[in-house]
């Protein structure tokens, strides 16, 4: 499917690498210009050389999602540049530690929360009336399963993507009469940094690229989407809707 996106402006974070990193890239192909957001500035150079190299263009933002003053300042920049944001890819998370719960330090959970659930919330904030000058605001959210499958050892992360979703489906309804359409992702198991350091005895051959995930998220950017609200599951194919507990 080949995706339109000339004029239209895309905001990555976590674009340095992994799945971040090939969405921004995806992006670009499409037209978009893309704002790239990221602690690391080399995988950020490493990015704008590949944007450039298919013939896109980016503007780099280097900095940590943990300072929220940087958050609030980077709509106002935005607005400034250019008016508008079109695109949101909310990609950026840590994992913390694979352990029990009672064995989390404190610093480690407040870390987990502050990047994957507060900076999340705090950039939807800043951005969000920035998506409301668009014609056709997207958003996409990247959870994971580990929002719902809750398995031992997983909490500090698995609270804080399902939090995430949260925020997505209470955003998604309030934005509902809007061109806005907002949808979380669960790429699933992936060949990421993230993937090796939850499961490190796990042989990274036999998982996707990041690559092949970004190509199944950008079509939930374009302007032809309707759905909203809902989860889109990668390894699937498919956007399914939330149940109450039965």
């Amino acid at each position: 499917m080949n995706i339109n996106l000339e004029g239209k402006i895309a905001l990555v974070t976590g674009a340095s690498r992994g799945i971040g990193y090939f969405t921004a890239l995806e992006l670009a192909k499409a037209g978009a210009h893309v704002i790239a957001c990221a602690r690391t500035v080399g995988g950020l150079e490493d990015l704008d050389d590949a944007i450039k190299a298919v013939g896109g263009t980016a503007t780099l933002v280097p900095f940590d999602l943990a300072d929220m003053n940087a958050i609030d300042a980077l709509g106002g920049s935005i607005f400034e540049r250019w008016g508008k944001l079109d695109i949101l890819v909310a990609n950026a998370g840590v994992l913390g530690v694979i352990s029990p719960i009672g064995h989390i330090e404190a610093k480690v959970f407040e870390k987990v929360m502050t990047i994957n659930v507060t900076a999340t919330w705090r950039l939807i904030r800043s951005v969000d009336p920035l998506l409301a000058r668009s014609d056709a605001g997207r958003a996409v959210i990247i959870s994971s399963g580990a929002a719902h499958k809750c398995r031992p050892f997983w909490g500090a992360y698995s609270a804080s993507k399902a939090a995430v979703e949260a925020l997505a489906r209470t955003w998604a309804g309030e934005s509902r009469s809007t061109p806005l359409r907002v949808t979380s992702v669960d790429p699933g198991a992936t060949r990421t940094a993230m993937r090796a350091q939850a499961v490190p005895g796990e042989d990274p051959q036999t998982l996707p690229h990041p690559s092949e995930v970004a190509k199944a998220i950008l079509p939930l950017l374009g302007p032809g989407v309707t759905e909203t609200g809902k989860l889109f599951i990668v390894r699937e194919n498919k956007l399914v809707d939330y149940r109450l507990p039965e």
